[in-house]
Protein backbone atom coordinates (compact mmCIF):
# COMPACT_ATOMS: atom_id res chain seq x y z
CA UNK A 1 0.00 0.00 0.00
CA UNK A 2 2.78 2.62 0.97
CA UNK A 3 4.60 1.77 -2.66
CA UNK A 4 1.15 2.53 -4.56
CA UNK A 5 0.71 6.10 -2.38
CA UNK A 6 4.32 6.82 -3.42
CA UNK A 7 3.31 6.31 -6.90
CA UNK A 8 -0.07 8.05 -6.85
CA UNK A 9 2.03 11.01 -5.68
CA UNK A 10 4.89 10.78 -8.01
CA UNK A 11 2.29 10.35 -11.22
CA UNK A 12 0.43 13.59 -9.94
CA UNK A 13 3.25 15.51 -9.61
CA UNK A 14 5.70 13.94 -12.35
CA UNK A 15 4.07 16.64 -14.97
CA UNK A 16 5.28 19.44 -12.96
CA UNK A 17 8.61 18.30 -11.86
CA UNK A 18 9.52 17.87 -15.36
CA UNK A 19 7.83 21.04 -16.82
CA UNK A 20 9.65 22.79 -14.11
CA UNK A 21 13.06 21.57 -14.98
CA UNK A 22 13.34 22.15 -18.39
CA UNK A 23 11.69 25.85 -17.89
CA UNK A 24 14.89 26.26 -15.71
CA UNK A 25 17.73 24.71 -17.21
CA UNK A 26 16.95 24.96 -20.79
CA UNK A 27 17.01 22.11 -22.89
CA UNK A 28 17.63 18.33 -21.69
CA UNK A 29 17.65 14.94 -22.75
CA UNK A 30 15.86 12.65 -20.68
CA UNK A 31 18.78 11.25 -18.38
CA UNK A 32 19.54 14.67 -17.77
CA UNK A 33 16.11 15.59 -16.50
CA UNK A 34 16.31 12.38 -14.39
CA UNK A 35 19.67 13.42 -13.00
CA UNK A 36 18.40 17.11 -12.24
CA UNK A 37 15.56 15.70 -10.51
CA UNK A 38 17.62 13.50 -7.89
CA UNK A 39 19.88 16.49 -7.43
CA UNK A 40 18.08 18.31 -6.34
CA UNK A 41 15.63 16.45 -4.50
CA UNK A 42 18.73 15.54 -2.55
CA UNK A 43 18.62 11.80 -3.70
CA UNK A 44 14.88 11.14 -2.11
CA UNK A 45 13.78 11.00 -5.90
CA UNK A 46 15.47 8.85 -8.56
CA UNK A 47 13.33 8.25 -11.64
CA UNK A 48 13.89 5.21 -13.47
CA UNK A 49 13.59 5.40 -17.75
CA UNK A 50 9.92 3.63 -17.89
CA UNK A 51 8.74 6.41 -15.15
CA UNK A 52 10.01 9.06 -16.80
CA UNK A 53 9.64 8.44 -20.30
CA UNK A 54 5.92 8.45 -20.02
CA UNK A 55 5.84 11.19 -19.15
CA UNK A 56 8.04 13.33 -21.59
CA UNK A 57 5.74 11.71 -24.46
CA UNK A 58 2.47 12.61 -22.28
CA UNK A 59 3.67 16.20 -22.48
CA UNK A 60 5.21 16.31 -25.77
CA UNK A 61 1.33 14.96 -27.21
CA UNK A 62 0.03 17.61 -25.21
CA UNK A 63 1.91 20.16 -26.48
CA UNK A 64 3.83 21.40 -23.03
CA UNK A 65 7.51 20.63 -24.61
CA UNK A 66 8.96 19.60 -27.54
CA UNK A 67 11.79 17.50 -28.92
CA UNK A 68 14.38 17.80 -30.80
CA UNK A 69 17.09 15.40 -31.85
CA UNK A 70 20.74 16.62 -30.70
CA UNK A 71 23.89 15.31 -29.58
CA UNK A 72 24.86 15.06 -26.10
CA UNK A 73 28.15 15.82 -24.61
CA UNK A 74 29.48 12.18 -25.00
CA UNK A 75 28.64 12.45 -29.02
CA UNK A 76 25.00 10.13 -28.67
CA UNK A 77 22.37 11.02 -30.24
CA UNK A 78 19.02 12.15 -27.78
CA UNK A 79 15.66 14.07 -28.10
CA UNK A 80 16.55 17.29 -26.51
CA UNK A 81 13.22 18.91 -24.47
CA UNK A 82 11.98 22.09 -24.16
CA UNK A 83 8.96 24.16 -22.39
CA UNK A 84 7.03 25.79 -24.93
CA UNK A 85 4.34 28.35 -24.67
CA UNK A 86 1.58 26.57 -23.53
CA UNK A 87 3.78 24.33 -21.04
CA UNK A 88 4.96 27.72 -19.55
CA UNK A 89 1.19 28.33 -19.19
CA UNK A 90 0.72 25.08 -17.66
CA UNK A 91 3.13 24.78 -15.65
CA UNK A 92 1.79 28.80 -14.04
CA UNK A 93 -1.35 27.00 -13.67
CA UNK A 94 0.17 23.62 -11.86
CA UNK A 95 2.34 25.53 -9.76
CA UNK A 96 -0.49 27.81 -8.54
CA UNK A 97 -2.69 24.84 -7.98
CA UNK A 98 -0.08 23.04 -5.83
CA UNK A 99 0.43 26.34 -3.98
CA UNK A 100 -3.20 26.20 -2.80
CA UNK A 101 -3.15 22.89 -2.11
CA UNK A 102 -0.23 22.59 0.07
CA UNK A 103 -1.94 25.92 1.89
CA UNK A 104 -4.93 23.56 2.28
CA UNK A 105 -2.73 20.98 3.60
CA UNK A 106 -0.93 22.90 6.26
CA UNK A 107 -4.44 24.28 7.63
CA UNK A 108 -5.58 20.90 8.00
CA UNK A 109 -3.11 19.62 9.45
CA UNK A 110 -2.90 22.41 12.01
CA UNK A 111 -6.30 22.36 12.89
CA UNK A 112 -5.99 18.57 13.39
CA UNK A 113 -2.69 18.62 15.93
CA UNK A 114 -4.50 22.03 17.50
CA UNK A 115 -6.93 19.14 18.90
Amino acid sequence: MANRAKADVLQGTLDLMILQTVATMGPLHGYAVAERLEQVSGGSLQLNMGTLYPGLVRLEQRGFIRAEWDRTENNRRARYYSITAAGRRQLSAEKAEWTRMASIMHAVLQKEEAK
